[in-house]
């Protein structure tokens, strides 16, 4: 269900009544909440509960195995709701649905409805044909636009301080692991004035933070205006009342230039943290997946980002068990790890996507050596950020506040300027000299930690 105050009301009289479920990653939860949006426009409501509705929308992630797994298992479910009589309808939409397309009807007849990635505007139409027993189209796909559909007038999930902005859609990467491109298309570029104007409408909305979003964040512009134009967007966006923290998300290791760098260590709102995926350090292991960088290319623009923004945050996802991935180029990324210290880091282990090329790549490494691997790069990794958090301890640090803690008085779940929602830590805020709230950022002395997140006080009064 969406936090307080969503931007589009419910209905109040509605067509038919609906739950919605919303799975992956932020750009597919931003397809969510337009169609959640267009949804609550069109006159449906939004219940919390499937059972007893209309119908079910499930959006699925279809990026790799475990993803996939997930999707099923939520589909599955609705489909048992339907099956007993608790609910009439079930419509799936997102990646899976357009990444399997009818091999999904057949292999669940029982789904209602398909809705492609590119065809989520005409979810109501969907809706409309399924509330009023009409099944003469069970699935709709559009090819991938010119241009991004738009995702203003959206009905938000997330709490009302934060959100995401996506910036472009697709993306022209080519690696060989990937299976995104065939879902989602070539990259697009969502022209600059439409994107400020969707901020604006968020920061109207009570967003404090806003999330920049998108599969290859810094090759934005290519395409609209031939060349990357990630860093006049920001000083766009720098300028929109209302917003006092800009986190940037899955930059690609190209395009990261001093001057962007330079204005990112200068703005007042973008925060010291960049996300940005490396996949491997090995040359050879770049080679095979495509990634068009070097190690040493890697380092040096690693150099430059430490050296210039000052308390950076870097944040970065591996891949261990890559077809042909020796022990020794596997211990090249282990030490790799080891001496940047990078704060955040996540590993998966290599899932073989039919139709990649990476999937017909000869020595494929055994799941238990993936495993295995994943778990040393992530122990690592522990001591890493154990370490760093001990030196957080007696720092003033700000904190956005999320929630507050059930049962508990004048206690919430926070986070600071290191930790994106969702994939990273937290922090706790506790305080009693001044009244707190969802959405306040304060002034925090980190006195503690516990595993990986911190515990703080509230040191002076909400900004």
């Amino acid at each position: 269900m969406p936090n307080d105050a969503p931007r589009i009301k419910q209905p109040e009289t509605a067509k038919g009544t609906y739950a919605f479920v919303s799975l992956g990653c932020p750009k597919n939860l931003v397809d969510s909440e337009r169609m959640l949006g267009l949804l609550q426009l069109d006159g449906y409501r939004l219940v919390p509960d499937p059972e007893g509705a209309d119908f079910v929308v499930v959006n699925t992630c279809g990026f790799i195995e475990r993803a996939r797994d997930e999707s099923f298992a939520a589909i599955d479910e609705m489909l048992g709701l339907k099956a007993a009589g608790r609910t009439r309808g079930v419509i799936v939409s997102g990646c899976l649905a357009e990444r399997q397309r009818e091999e999904l009807l057949e292999q669940r007849p029982g789904i209602d409805a398909l809705v492609g990635v590119f065809a989520r505007e005409e979810i109501t139409r969907v809706a409309d044909r399924l509330v009023g027993d009409l099944h003469e189209q069970r699935s709709v796909f559009r090819p991938a636009p010119i241009r991004p559909l738009p995702d203003g007038d959206r009905f938000r999930i997330t709490p009302r301080h934060f959100a995401y902005l996506k910036i472009s859609e697709g993306c022209d990467r080519l690696c060989t692991f990937c299976a995104i491109p065939k879902m989602r298309g070539k990259h697009v570029t969502k022209p600059m004035d439409e994107v400020v104007r969707e901020a604006e409408q968020l920061a109207a909305d009570g967003v404090r933070e806003l999330i920049i979003v998108a599969q290859d964040t810094t090759y934005y512009g290519m395409d609209l205006y031939g060349e990357p134009q990630l860093l006049p967007l920001l000083n766009r966006l720098e300028h929109v009342d209302g917003i006092d923290w800009i986190r940037l998300m899955y930059f690609y290791p190209m395009y990261i230039d001093p001057p962007l760098v330079e204005a990112i260590a200068a703005s007042k709102k973008i925060l010291p943290y960049l996300d940005m995926p490396l996949q491997h350090i090995n040359d050879v292991m770049l080679r095979r997946m495509a990634r068009r960088v070097t190690r040493q290319q890697t380092e040096q623009m690693l150099e430059l980002l430490w050296g210039r923004i000052p308390d950076l945050t870097l944040r970065t996802t591996l891949i261990t068990g890559f077809p042909g991935e020796t022990d020794e180029q596997f211990e090249e990324l282990l030490e790799f790890v080891q001496q940047q210290r990078f704060q955040r880091l996540g590993v998966f282990t290599y899932s073989l996507e039919p139709g990649t090329p990476a999937a017909r790549l000869d020595d494929q490494v055994p799941e238990p050596v993936k495993q295995e691997r994943r778990n040393r790069l992530m122990a690592a990794q522990q001591e890493i950020v154990f370490q760093w958090n001990r030196h957080q301890l007696g720092r003033q640090r700000p904190v956005i506040l999320d929630t507050s803690v059930p049962g508990e008085r004048n206690v919430w779940v926070g986070r600071s300027p290191a930790d994106a929602p969702d994939v990273d830590a937290l922090v706790y805020v506790t305080g009693d000299r001044h009244p707190l709230k969802a959405g306040d950022i304060v002034p925090c002395e980190i006195v503690a930690s516990k595993d990986y997140d911190l515990i703080g006080v509230a040191v002076g009064e909400p900004n």
